[in-house]
């Protein structure tokens, strides 16, 4: 299974509504996305800081998960100032710094941590099941909604099935190596894998056919929003109000 350490707790954000989170996460990342502005940019990180705060995540794997997406922008550091263009510095040797490019590395990094923040305390303090649901109810297909919470369900049984043929591949002596040999166990497993997973999914939709199943995944628990969802809502969508006028100054 998928972990969702996030989805564990009692405070202010795993208590709020999934669609409200939802709505939220989406205003609040759009603007912070198509901003070109630092103070904007800047604003979204300290309401993402903010909503972290509130959110009371376990520090070492907020971290961790903003790590692993700074490796990426720390790319960006050591090749846009390079090569971007516009009025530059020297520093030695030749070597020239792009002032337009070193502004590019900072504020793409100032949205990506306050998306991925953002996010972090919004979304991942509900479940996969939560947020599938809270989709469908703001509106979205039925459909797309039940393949996303059908996909997370039965990935994992995929998975325990190739791990399964791979075993049974190791028992009988099979070594992977760099050869045609191994290429074709892989192709036979990756196939065999397919096989079986067609014959699950026929099997488990007709036991759902069984128990009165008619394309719609019905949640166990369907609380109705609450006052303090609405104020949860607002605020953040003034947040983001606020943040796209001070983008238009």
């Amino acid at each position: 299974m998928i972990e969702e350490p996030f989805a564990v707790g009692d405070s202010l954000l795993h208590r709020r509504d999934a669609r409200v989170k939802i709505i939220a996460a989406c205003a609040l990342t759009l603007v912070v996305a198509l901003t070109g502005s630092f103070l904007v940019a800047a604003g979204g990180l300290m309401g993402a800081v903010l909503l972290l705060l509130g959110a009371q995540l376990q520090l070492s794997l907020v971290v961790r998960h903003l790590l692993a997406v700074n490796l990426f922008t720390f790319f960006l550091w050591l090749t846009l100032p390079l090569t971007y263009g516009g009025d530059t510095i020297m520093i030695t040797s030749g070597i020239r710094l792009s002032l337009d490019g070193l502004r590019l590395c900072a504020l793409i990094t100032l949205k990506t941590n306050a998306i991925v923040g953002t996010l972090l305390a919004l979304l991942c303090t509900s479940t996969i099941a939560s947020l599938g649901h809270g989709l469908e109810g703001l509106g979205l297909p039925s459909k797309l909604c039940f393949m996303l919470l059908s996909t997370y369900r039965y990935i994992f049984v995929i998975q325990q099935e190739y791990q399964r043929l791979l075993r049974a591949a190791r028992l009988r002596g099979f070594v992977a190596r760099t050869n045609l040999h191994t290429y074709k166990t892989f192709s036979h497993l990756l196939g065999m894998t397919l096989v079986k997973s067609w014959t699950r999914a026929q099997r488990v939709h007709q036991a759902m056919i069984l128990r009165g199943f008619t394309g719609r995944l019905i949640p166990l628990q369907q609380p109705p929003l609450t006052g303090q969802d609405y104020i949860f809502l607002l605020i953040l969508l003034s947040f983001g109000s606020a943040l796209t006028a001070l983008n238009l100054l």
